[in-house]
Order: C-alpha cells, then sequence, then structure tokens
C-alpha cells in the first residue's frame, strides 16, 4: 500500500493562499478577516490534525479488515481512480448532510461552521471529535465493493484538498459550465449561510451535481447579503467552547429530557426540542418562506409586465 498523504504537500500551498488572500483583504475588504477568528481557526487546524494521527491509524486497520470482505478485487488499476474519486464525493455528500441533519454528527461538524467569518483559514476549522460519530462507515461501502482503503484514504485527501480553495469571498463567479456540475466558492458561501433561504444547503465537496440530484441545491443571490456561522452564534472566541459546546449541550438536553424523548436527542435534526421550545433549520426555512409567500403580489403575471 503506498505510503502518501496528498494533503501534507498541500499545505505549503494552504499558506501561501492564506496569505495571498490576506493582502486582498487588507486592500479591498478589511472586515474579512479577524485576528482572533483566525487563531481560534488554526488552533482548530492544529488539533485536528494531532486527533487525525491518534485516531487515523484505528480507522485505516478497520477498513483492511473489512477489505478482505469485497465483494470484488478491483485493486489499483487506473480506471479505478476516478471512479473511487466520484464515489467516495457521493459517500461524503451523505457524510455531510448527516452532519446537518442528526444531531450527533451535528455535534462534530458544527465546528467547520462556527466562525462568523468566511475565508481560507475557516477551511482549517476541522473536528476534534470525528472519530466519536464514527461517520466513516458511510465509506465502507466502497471497501466492500471492492476499493483498497489506501485508494480511499488518498481520494479522499484530494478532496479535501479541493474543497480549501472554495472557502473565500475573494472569487465570485465562476464560468457557468463550471458552476452547473463543480463545486465552487459561489454554492460553498451558500453552505455556511444562515440565511434562511441557505440553510441546510450545497452538501456538495466537489461535484455540486448531488446536491442537484438530490434537492438539496440552492443557488447564490445578489440581492440578500449572506451572513455566516451558525444560528445560535458562540459569541466569543473561546476554543474548547467551540470545540466541545454542542457535545455539553447534547449531554445538558439528554439528562433533562424524559426518557422517552433521550433518544431523539441524539437523531434527530439540531435544534428540535420534545417541547416545541426551539427550532430547527427546517422550521426557520419554512417560516420564511411562508412570510415570502405572504407579502408576494396577487397578480404575479402584472408584477411581471411591470418589471419589464
Amino acid at each position: 500500500m503506498p505510503d502518501f498523504s496528498p494533503t501534507e504537500y498541500a499545505v505549503p500551498g494552504f499558506v501561501l493562499l492564506v496569505v495571498i488572500e490576506m493582502i486582498w483583504a487588507r486592500r479591498l475588504r478589511r472586515e474579512a478577516y479577524e485576528p482572533r477568528d483566525t487563531l481560534t481557526s488554526l488552533a482548530f487546524g492544529l488539533g485536528s490534525t494531532v486527533a487525525g494521527l491518534l485516531t487515523g491509524g484505528a480507522f485505516l486497520a478497520l477498513f483492511l479488515w473489512a477489505w478482505q470482505f469485497r465483494l470484488f478485487d478491483i485493486g489499483w488499476q487506473w480506471w479505478a481512480w476516478p471512479v473511487c474519486f466520484v464515489l467516495d464525493d457521493l459517500a461524503y455528500y451523505w457524510i455531510h448532510r448527516a452532519g446537518h441533519r442528526v444531531r450527533w454528527f451535528w455535534a462534530s461538524h458544527v465546528n467547520h461552521h462556527s466562525s462568523q467569518h468566511y475565508n481560507l483559514s475557516t477551511a482549517l476549522r476541522q473536528t476534534w471529535t470525528g472519530f466519536l460519530t464514527l461517520g466513516f462507515a458511510f465509506k465502507l461501502p466502497l471497501v466492500l465493493l471492492g476499493f483498497h482503503p489506501g485508494m480511499i484514504a488518498i481520494v479522499g485527501g484530494f478532496n479535501l484538498i479541493y474543497q480549501f480553495w472554495i472557502h473565500t469571498e475573494a472569487i465570485g463567479r465562476m464560468p457557468r459550465w463550471f458552476e452547473a456540475v463543480m463545486n465552487t466558492p459561489s454554492h460553498h458561501r451558500v453552505h455556511h449561510a444562515t440565511n434562511p433561504r441557505y440553510l441546510d444547503r450545497n452538501y456538495a465537496g466537489v461535484f455540486i451535481v448531488w446536491d442537484k440530484l438530490f434537492g438539496t441545491f440552492e443557488p447564490e443571490t445578489d440581492d440578500e447579503r449572506i451572513r455566516y456561522g451558525i444560528v445560535r452564534q458562540l459569541g466569543s472566541f473561546n476554543l474548547l467552547n467551540a470545540v466541545f459546546h454542542e457535545w455539553i449541550g447534547i449531554v445538558r438536553d439528554v439528562r433533562r429530557a424524559p426518557w422517552r424523548h433521550k433518544l431523539s436527542y441524539l437523531i434527530r435534526e439540531p435544534g428540535w426540542s420534545h417541547d416545541g421550545s426551539r427550532e430547527t433549520s427546517g422550521m426557520i426555512r419554512a417560516r420564511w418562506e411562508s412570510r415570502r409567500r405572504s407579502v408576494a403580489p396577487e397578480n404575479p403575471i402584472a408584477e411581471h409586465h411591470e418589471a419589464a
């Protein structure tokens, strides 16, 4: 099995791009960077790297064990690489979607959304606790199909490298043909937004076609300024609070909830409560859509002619 980690080779490029974006922000958009926020993002990245070193070997060993039960012996054929890359990205879509729709997964993934700024340093806000969610199980079907765990790890690394550059406001729209197929800064800005129209949309890693196929795509609009972060903002730059606040919230809710509702606080969507005292993203979006319909003109045809 090749001993190759593409993300290790990409780190110098990450640093260079962050510096370039900082220069751009200093000249054209000073609010894009906030020193304490950036330091928190860097600390996230360092902690995530350490967590990966401590747990990555166990996951790889598990995948190698599962590989003996593979249905096909695909091996390291040249054509297997692009196929594995596409299927791995499809698995990432469902991992990512679960990260927003199941609170147990969200407790880990919320780390990535905790910044109210959107820049390349935000991409470094990776979880320290991903191993607790067992999200790796979404990729086990690839192993059982016959893709070698080493190949899956390598294409997954390239997937993460691709996702780095889309965390920026320095790039507007890409060419239409590119926006139609690939994930872009415009599409991913939507994903990081807290605006009701954008909540829980655009889960793609590399190919935005998954969102279009599964009904979770939302284009960026020019008539509404994007607000970044999470629905209930952290309100501080405390690193440990940013890392563990949702896990602490789960423990608190499970402890207080009636027995028949305890499991729901783990597997229902973030924001769900048994007494209706909080709102999920779906509820927030539904209220926004209802309000938008209520103020819509009674005669859209007449409005169209007037606008023309």
